[in-house]
C-alpha cells in the first residue's frame, strides 16, 4: 500500500470537518447535484417539448446534444481558467450563467431560443463543475476528509443523474417541462447569495498567460469527438459525417499534444498527463461512467419496449439505483481507508460486473423487474467505488495551483464517459436487433441482453487494467 493509501487509512490530526468546511461542502454539493440533474432532466420530456416549441422529431436530440457538447468540450479550458484567474470567480460566474440560461429556457417560445439556453447551461456546467471540485479539493487536504468529501460528491452526482430522469417525468406530468428549467433559478440565486460568505477568496498568485492555441485545439477536438459520438448514436457508426467528425477530433487532439510539449506555459502540462495515477485514474472513471450510463439506457429500453412501462414508471424504477449510488458514495471513504485506491476501484468494477452480468437473465414477464431492482441497487453501489477512487487518484499528488487542471480532467472524463456510454452500447443493441429482423419485444430483449453482456465484460476489462497498471502516488502537501 502506498503512502497516500496509508495516509487515507491512518489516523490524522484533522479527522473532523470545521464549520467552514461543512458549509463549503454543502454549498458545493448543492451546485454539483443541480448540474448533475440537468444532464438528464429533459430526456423524458423531449417529445412534449418538441410538440410545444416546434422541434422536428429528428432535431429533438439537439436539446441533449447541445448541452453535452458545451459541457464536455469546454470543461478542460474552464478548469485551467479557474487555476489562472480564480476558482471562486469562475464558480460564481458559472452559477450566474446557469440561473440566467435556465430562466431563458423556461420561457423559450422557439427552438433557437431553447437551444441557446441549453448550450448556455452546458457552458455553465463546464465552468462550475471543475471550479467547484477544485474548491472542494483545496478545502480538504489529501486524506480521509478529502476522500469523504469526494465520496459525497460522487454519490450526489450519480444520484443527480438518476433524479433528473425521475424529476423530469414528475414535473412534465404534474406541471410543465418548463419547470425543469425554472427549478434551477432559486438554487442559483441561493448559491450566489451564500457563496461570497462561505467560500474562501481567491488567493493572489502570479498571473500566467493562457495557452490560446492549446485551448482552441483541445476545445475543438473535444467538440468534434462529442459531436461525432452523438451523431453515431443517432445515425449509426457507418455515417460519414460522424466518422469525419471523430477523425477530425483525433487529429486536433494529436496536434494539441504536440503543441503542449513546445509552448512555455501549456494549458495542460504533458508531465501531468504522464503521471500514472492521473492517466489510469481517469481511465477508470471513463469506464465507470460509460458502463453505468450505457446500462441505464439499455434498461430504459427494456422497461418501456419489453415490459410496457411508461416514461414515469421507468424513471421511478431507477430510484433503487440512485439509492445504491448514494450509499456507495457515503461508504466509499471508509472502504477506501481499508483497501486503498487501487483495490477500491478493482473491487467496485468486479461487483459491478457481477451485478450487471446477472441482468442478461431478464425475461418478458413483469416479475423480472424484481431482479432488475436488486441488481441495480448492488450495481449502483458498486459503481460509485471506482468513481470515488478515480476522483481521489486523479487529484492526488498535485499542488493546489494545479487542482483546477486536475478537476477539469476528471470533469471532462465524467462528461465524455456519460456521452460515450449510450452510443457504444446502442450500437451493439441496434446491430443485434437488426440481425434478428423486425423489432418486437423478443428481439428488443435479445438486443438488450447482448449489450448488457458487453457492458459486464467492459467492467471486467476495467478491473483487470486497473489491477495491472494503476500505481497510487505518494501523498504531498499543498503548495
Amino acid at each position: 500500500m502506498s503512502s497516500v493509501d496509508q495516509a487515507i487509512g491512518g489516523e490524522q490530526s484533522a479527522t473532523r470537518m470545521t464549520r467552514r468546511q461543512r458549509l463549503t461542502l454543502i454549498l458545493l454539493l448543492t451546485a454539483n447535484f443541480t448540474l448533475a440533474v440537468d444532464f438528464s432532466v429533459l430526456n423524458v420530456a423531449l417529445p412534449t417539448i418538441g410538440q410545444q416549441v416546434g422541434f422536428a422529431l429528428e432535431n429533438l436530440q439537439w436539446i441533449a446534444t447541445g448541452f453535452a457538447l458545451a459541457a464536455a468540450g469546454f470543461t478542460l479550458l474552464f478548469g485551467r481558467i479557474a487555476d489562472l484567474f480564480g476558482r471562486r470567480r469562475l464558480f460564481l460566474a458559472g452559477m450566474l450563467l446557469l440561473g440566467v440560461s435556465s430562466l431563458v429556457g423556461g420561457v423559450a417560445t422557439s427552438p433557437t431560443m431553447l437551444l441557446i439556453a441549453r448550450v448556455a447551461q452546458g457552458l455553465a456546467t463546464a465552468a462550475v463543475t471543475p471550479a467547484a471540485l477544485s474548491l472542494l479539493t483545496t478545502s480538504f487536504p489529501e486524506g480521509p476528509l478529502r476522500a469523504k468529501a469526494l465520496g459525497l460528491n460522487g454519490s450526489l452526482a450519480a444520484a443527480g443523474f438518476t433524479t433528473g430522469a425521475i424529476l423530469g417525468g414528475v414535473l412534465t406530468d404534474l406541471l410543465s417541462w418548463r419547470w425543469a428549467f425554472f427549478i434551477n433559478v432559486p438554487v442559483a440565486v441561493l448559491v450566489l447569495v451564500l457563496a461570497p460568505t462561505v467560500l474562501a477568496k481567491d488567493t493572489r498568485e502570479e498571473r500566467r498567460s493562457l495557452d490560446v492555441p492549446g485551448a482552441v485545439l483541445v476545445t475543438g477536438g473535444l467538440l468534434a469527438i462529442i459531436y461525432g459520438l452523438t451523431e453515431a448514436a443517432v445515425k449509426g457508426w457507418g455515417d460519414s459525417g460522424a466518422l469525419l467528425s471523430l477523425v477530425a477530433g483525433v487529429v486536433l487532439l494529436a496536434v494539441f499534444w504536440v503543441v503542449e510539449r513546445k509552448v512555455a506555459e501549456p494549458l495542460v502540462p504533458v508531465a501531468i498527463l504522464r503521471r500514472n495515477n492521473i492517466g489510469w485514474g481517469n481511465a477508470a472513471g471513463l469506464l465507470a461512467f460509460v458502463t453505468q450510463t450505457g446500462l441505464i439506457f439499455l434498461l430504459t429500453l427494456y422497461l418501456q419496449k419489453v415490459l410496457g412501462y411508461n416514461p414515469l414508471q421507468a424513471g421511478l424504477t431507477f430510484v433503487v439505483l440512485g439509492a445504491g449510488a448514494f450509499i456507495g458514495g457515503v461508504t466509499a471513504a471508509k472502504i477506501l481507508g481499508r483497501l486503498g485506491v487501487k483495490k477500491l476501484i478493482v473491487v467496485g468494477f468486479v461487483v459491478q460486473a457481477a451485478a450487471t452480468g446477472v441482468l442478461v437473465l431478464l425475461g418478458t414477464a413483469s416479475s423480472w423487474v424484481v431482479l432488475l431492482m436488486v441488481a441495480t441497487l448492488v450495481g449502483g453501489w458498486a459503481n460509485l467505488l471506482p468513481i470515488v477512487g478515480f476522483m481521489v487518484s486523479g487529484t492526488s499528488g498535485l499542488p493546489d495551483r494545479e487542482q483546477g487542471l486536475a478537476t477539469g480532467l476528471t470533469t471532462m472524463t465524467q462528461q465524455v464517459g456519460i456521452t460515450l456510454g449510450i452510443p457504444i452500447l446502442s450500437a451493439v443493441f441496434t446491430a443485434t436487433v437488426t440481425s434478428l429482423g423486425a423489432e418486437t419485444p423478443d428481439t428488443v430483449l435479445r438486443g438488450v441482453s447482448t449489450a448488457i453482456g458487453v457492458d459486464a465484460v467492459l467492467c471486467v476489462v476495467a478491473a483487470l487494467l486497473i489491477a495491472v497498471f494503476l500505481r497510487t502516488p505518494t501523498q504531498r502537501t499543498a503548495e
